[in-house]
């Protein structure tokens, strides 16, 4: 070994000298290994992030394999949280799309005012509903996050007031961000369906309500420990929960509004209104294709073997969705329609999310499937009853998550795919009618309880301030009328 006062010298038969080179060689071949391997990255990246302390490799002894699972599941819940925030951007780009140039300021300013108002109500009495500790019926505790809470322990070691999300070893505040961006997803979904006629104030104000009591009240059901899910009512990420309870809410809000001017003929026949650019919708369909893989596999609440499933089977039924739209209207109307396959790619998305952590992919395809046929179907149905709704909202997330949710009460295969906590099998594997018995009382009563919340606020706001802007505001655009500004000003409209 060198000693401090040693210098290396220029004769190669020092031992010393030479010993000391091959060293530095050595070290310098194993680094430059290191740095081409993206692993080596990546788990750094990790450990920095998780355990910010850590001074030199000395270190990395002293960590322990359940504090390196926290901050590795830590690191999965908030990375598909954000997915699911980028979502926003999708059903963003989705409803401009198809709505008309005039109102695309309005639609911008409402879709970026929901996680606003979303994380104002459900920070503040939303999470405490849902996920703190009360009856069978409403959660009693942790209002604006207040109250004892040892996360990350889990089980019996857990000690506070969200009882109910004691199995999931991560953070409180991880916890709170991801289901802070469901309650944003329900609540998004609404704005489609009441687009282009509603007033602004009315819908800010409709959010704080539904984000704030509605959904959370209805979320403690099923995930908040309460009836639902002990009488063994399943939904893996929210079929019925955010999307059902979402697409009702629109539904209501639709019926309440009326259609848009010149949407329906004397005759009484839906009329088409030009939609603004559908390279923004099928971008926003490219987004919340991406983001539904955060929504669905981040439900685990942290890493696990089921994910990769999770995940492809996601894929399979918005892909088989998306196929069996195209050919439906194919055949149906002689010609492939982009709108419809954009909305079947969804439903297909919508009606796997129930299920998708306890179906095979065959059962997925086939999911998808009936999805894609179904919301063809299901658009037209909901024009004929003359409901005006722009975008799509209520056949996609309603109708959709309605057979979604019954859906895994047919093929469910139980705990086949790694969790340990799942339905019991469907009735096409052989587990009889119990499952699917348990999912449709369920829905029913989601949705019952969703419509009369729904329908309670929204004519609350239309007897105190009224819910549709004039007709003359609606004629001239939201943009001009609610805003005073346009989405682009430099450009020429068909009435300039």
């Amino acid at each position: 070994m060198l000693s401090r006062s040693c210098k290396p010298c220029a004769s190669k038969s020092c031992k010393p000298c030479a010993s000391k080179s091959l060293e530095r060689i050595l070290a310098l071949r194993s680094w430059r290994l290191a740095c081409q391997d993206w692993r080596v990255w990546i788990l750094g990246l990790l450990l920095v992030i998780s355990y910010p302390e850590l001074a030199g490799a000395a270190e990395l002894s002293k960590i322990s394999i359940p504090d390196l699972k926290v901050g590795l599941d830590t690191i999965w819940v908030i990375g598909t949280g954000l997915l699911v925030f980028f979502m926003n951007c999708g059903f963003t780009m989705l409803e401009i799309g198809l709505c008309q140039q005039k109102n695309t300021v309005n639609i911008l300013t409402k879709n970026l005012m929901v996680f606003a108002l979303t994380t104002v109500s459900f920070g503040t009495i939303g999470f405490g509903l849902m996920f703190g500790n009360g009856n069978d019926w409403i959660g009693a505790n942790g209002f604006f996050l207040f109250g004892p809470d040892n996360s990350p322990a889990i089980e019996q070691a857990y000690r506070g007031v969200f009882q109910s999300l004691s199995w999931a070893g991560i953070p409180l505040d991880a916890k709170f961000f991801f289901e802070l961006t469901f309650a944003s997803t329900a609540a998004t979904i609404i704005s489609g369906a009441v687009a282009e006629r509603i007033k602004l104030v009315d819908f800010f104000i409709f959010t704080l309500l539904f984000s704030g009591i509605a959904y959370p009240i209805i979320g403690h059901w099923v995930w908040g420990g309460g009836w639902l899910s002990k009488m063994g009512f399943f939904d893996f990420a929210g079929s019925s929960l955010v999307h059902g309870v979402g697409g009702m809410a629109a539904l209501i809000g639709a019926i309440l509004l009326k259609p848009r001017t010149g949407k329906y003929a004397k005759t009484g026949l839906p009329l088409s209104i030009p939609h603004h650019s559908l390279t923004a919708t099928t971008l926003g369909c490219f987004i919340m294709w991406l983001g539904w893989f955060g929504f669905n596999g981040g439900s685990t609440l942290g890493v696990t073997p089921a994910i990769a499933h999770i995940i492809l089977a996601t894929n399979v039924a918005a892909a088989c969705a998306g196929v069996a739209a195209m050919m439906t209207t194919w055949i149906v109307s002689g010609k492939p329609d982009l709108i419809l396959l954009i909305n079947g790619l969804l439903a297909g998305l919508v009606a796997i999310t129930a299920s998708c952590a306890y179906v095979g992919l065959a059962s997925a395809a086939l999911i998808g499937i009936v999805a894609g046929i179904l919301v063809v179907f299901a658009i037209d149905w909901i024009e004929s009853a003359g409901i005006d709704d722009p975008v799509g909202a209520v056949s996609v997330h309603l109708v959709s998550g309605i057979w979604g949710t019954l859906a895994l009460g047919l093929f469910s295969e139980g705990n086949a795919f790694g969790l340990n906590i799942a339905p019991a099998k469907g009735l096409f594997w052989g587990g009889g009618w119990q499952q699917l018995g348990t999912q449709g009382l369920g829905l029913v009563a989601i949705l019952l309880t969703a419509a009369i919340f729904s329908y309670a606020f929204w004519m609350l706001l239309k007897i105190t301030l009224g819910l549709r802007v004039s007709r003359k505001a609606e004629l001239i655009g939201l943009d001009i009328s609610e805003h005073s500004m346009e989405a682009y000003p430099d450009f020429l409209t068909k009435d300039s």
